[in-house]
């Protein structure tokens, strides 16, 4: 297993922001406004360079598929299946199927990451709720574009399936580049006690991230997930799932039903 360890300048990273996310945070839709607030968070980051640091975590090794498990360095990670039957025929989609199956005894490769801010700054909220929301929704695009930049020096060289790469920024912001990044809690991987697996794997607390007891991140602005190079890799919603997927889902996970139930209520 190949691993990386990377610091970055928030210079370093600002470029790869996809602002619409930020500006659908505040619910602003007039262009002017936007603006505004663009401006204004850029003079925040200003301030904040030199202060904070953004930090990611990398883990790249052979994969396969067992079933609806991903089996990485040997560790089993359990997927979940899209259920509900598409009038057009189209496949029922997992994760697991965008990697060779075991049984082609050819292993293929992945990526395990995970992205965050120093600790501190979500706390540097200098006084009132609007500073305060402002720092934490620039730190949680700082995130989102710290794992963008590391996605890219994957793709490029540390995996470097696609080193001639070389999109312009709206390309690569609007995923026109080679593979996937699913993250956990997002809709193909809504279970967030996978990251428990995530972190035995790559152990997140080296960039200072440490998990609840349901999964979720600290500092809240983090992001963690998977990294697939196959060309025909796509996003896509897992929607809802039965019991009977549910039952076979917490046991591949070796947990209780019930506890498993808690986790997946909202795709149930």
């Amino acid at each position: 297993m190949e691993r990386h360890v990377v610091r970055y300048e928030i210079s370093q990273v600002a470029p790869y922001i996809n602002w619409l996310y930020f500006f659908y945070a505040w619910q602003v839709s007039d262009r002017a406004e936007q603006q505004r607030l663009k401006q204004e968070a850029e003079h925040i980051m200003a301030d904040l360079e030199g202060r904070y640091a953004t930090h990611a975590i990398v883990a790249l090794g052979s994969a396969c598929s067992d079933g609806d498990d991903i089996v990485f360095e040997g560790q089993h990670l359990p997927m979940l299946r899209q259920q509900k039957v598409k009038d057009d025929g189209q496949p029922n989609l997992c994760l697991a199927d965008f990697l060779r199956p075991t049984s082609c005894r050819i292993a293929d490769r992945m990526g395990i990451f995970a992205a965050t801010v120093d600790q501190s700054l979500e706390k540097d909220f200098r006084g009132d709720d609007y500073m305060r929301m402002m720092t934490q929704l620039i730190a949680d695009r700082l995130a989102e574009a710290t794992a963008e930049r590391l996605h890219q020096e994957v793709r490029k060289t540390h995996w470097g399936y696609a080193p001639d790469e070389n999109l312009p920024m709206a390309d690569l912001l609007a995923e026109k580049f080679q593979g996937i990044r699913p993250a956990v809690g997002y809709p193909s991987l809504p279970d967030t006690s996978l990251n428990f697996i995530i972190d035995d794997i790559i152990s997140m607390g080296d960039i200072g991230i440490r998990l609840t007891e349901s999964g979720a991140m600290k500092p809240h602005a983090s992001v963690s997930g998977l990294m697939m190079g196959h060309p025909e890799a796509r996003y896509f919603n897992l929607g809802k799932i039965g019991a009977d997927q549910l039952a076979d889902y917490a046991r591949r996970r070796q947990v209780p039903v019930e506890l498993m139930r808690r986790f997946l209520a909202a795709v149930l």
